[in-house]
């Protein structure tokens, strides 16, 4: 009985650190276009970047020893396919990341009323090349995220750097096409806050299936343990 309610005790603590991981970041995700919008461009893309990959790298510096700090549907759903995840918890992951961002969403829509519309994610190319980018740029931060998350090898220390540079880069090089999504709920909580669903399927698609992708490629070209080399011995030059 005592490890059965400890269990359940430990989900519920992982659920609120993603909860909170995950409103920190649409927040801030989504209050830099917003501010950029409502002040004429003062963030500029490198801000909105920023704010995204500064709000990523302090979560998991902060909450990835919790929850791993997930953050985002799409890699949950890849960290259970490849077996780094239980997939009887991801229903409940997934809700704590919906919910957050709803509920993030609905804060800016209160705080910067009437100006949420900037913080939604549509694309302005077409939906095939705005669908390209989202899979793309999903699959590049997936295939960051597994070396750091699952590779001993990786310098786990750097892990929020490492994924918080990423997502800096992605929205660098996508953001004004397809806003620069990644994630579900980056897209879907200010969706639901401003009413405007278009091409929301892209954000809901796109970013799993390159999460997957980028998840499997990279297990596809890790090293393993018997492959490693052992390390040779410091030539010395003293005499």
């Amino acid at each position: 009985m005592f490890d059965i309610d400890f269990a359940f005790l430990n989900l519920i603590r992982m659920l609120l650190a993603e909860f909170v991981g995950t409103f920190i970041l649409i927040f801030a995700a989504t209050a830099g276009p917003i501010v950029n919008q409502k002040y004429n461009g003062a963030e500029s893309l490198i801000g909105n970047a920023a704010c995204a990959g500064l709000a990523v790298m302090i979560i998991i510096l902060s909450t990835g020893h919790i929850s791993g700090a997930h953050l985002n549907p799409s890699l949950t759903i890849a960290f259970a396919a490849l077996r780094h995840f239980p997939w009887v918890q991801v229903p409940a992951y997934i809700a704590a990341q919906v919910a957050a961002s709803i509920l993030a969403s609905l804060t800016l829509k209160g705080v910067f009323h009437p100006f949420m519309s900037g913080g939604v994610t549509v694309p302005s190319v077409g939906i095939g090349q705005a669908f390209a980018l989202e899979f793309l740029i999903t699959f590049n931060l997936m295939f960051v995220v597994t070396a750091v998350a699952t590779d001993t090898r990786a310098v786990g220390e750097l892990a929020g750097i490492a994924v918080g540079a990423t997502v800096m880069l992605n929205i660098l090089v996508a953001g004004p096409s397809s806003g620069a999504s990644m994630n579900p709920v980056r897209t879907l909580g200010p969706a639901v806050a401003a009413g405007n669903y278009k091409a929301v399927w892209i954000y809901l698609v796109a970013p799993t299936i390159g999460a997957l992708g980028g998840a499997a490629i990279y297990k596809l070209v890790q090293l393993q343990e018997h492959e490693v080399e052992p390390p040779r011995p410091t030539r010395s030059f003293h005499r």
